[in-house]
C-alpha cells in the first residue's frame, strides 16, 4: 500500500466533531461494512479526532499565555 500524505482538514472544530457523530452514527446503523469501508470511515473520524485535539491544545496553550 502506498504511502499518503494526511489530508488537510479545511473546518471547524464544531465542524469535524459534527462529522465524527455522523461517522459515528452511520457505523452504528449499518449492518454490514466491507472492511475496507469500515477502514476508510475509522481513518477519516481518527483525523478529525486529531485535528480536534490539536484545536484543543492550542486553545489550551493560549490560554495558558493569556493567564502570564
Amino acid at each position: 500500500m502506498a504511502h499518503t500524505s494526511p489530508t488537510l482538514i479545511v473546518m471547524t472544530y464544531d465542524e469535524a466533531i459534527k462529522r465524527v457523530e455522523q461517522i459515528v452514527q452511520n457505523l452504528e446503523q449499518t449492518e454490514a461494512l466491507s472492511v475496507t469501508e469500515y477502514q476508510k470511515k475509522a481513518k477519516e473520524a481518527k483525523q478529525l479526532l486529531d485535528f480536534c485535539q490539536a484545536q484543543l491544545v492550542e486553545m489550551e496553550k493560549a490560554l495558558a499565555d493569556d493567564k502570564e
